[in-house]
């Protein structure tokens, strides 16, 4: 393995775990508790957060595959996988559950009253995974 090109990809992969630790970690469940934030105010802010972080989650998974596979000149298939597995975590995250969050912020900020959400779960349950994912791929890829 590439030593340069896997020194890049663990890169890749610790900004973007830092990324998604100080969002949904950090930032999602302190702004709640912010005073004056409101729970309309609250997801306008998170619905923009998280856009961003998707966004941002979007090119830094593409720059890890391309890393992992190119860059570090044929990775172990254990560390493929692992790209793979979060790729897919990551679509699944903006295709199913970000889409079924949308519609249901979508209902409180027009005003109905709605009881807690499961999807919020199911989404942290995702993130949680994706933060064990990628530090197993982040050390695989330091320790090559």
């Amino acid at each position: 393995m590439n030593t340069t090109g896997a020194a890049i990809a663990s890169a890749v992969v610790f900004v973007w775990l830092g990324m998604v630790m100080a969002i949904s970690f950090l930032e999602a469940p302190l702004k709640f508790r912010a005073p004056g934030v409101t729970i309309p105010v609250g997801l306008g802010i998170g619905r923009l957060v998280f856009r961003a972080l998707n966004i941002a989650e979007t090119v830094l998974a593409a720059a890890a595959a391309v890393a992992v596979t190119v860059g570090a000149g044929g990775p172990p298939r254990s560390l493929a996988v692992l790209t793979g597995v979060l790729v897919a975590l990551l679509v699944v995250q903006l295709g199913v559950v970000r889409p079924r969050l949308n519609r249901r912020s979508d209902r409180v900020l027009a005003g109905e009253d709605l009881p807690r959400s499961r999807g919020h779960l199911h989404y942290v349950a995702l993130e949680a995974v994706k933060v064990v994912l990628l530090i197993a791929l982040g050390v695989g890829l330091s320790a090559h």
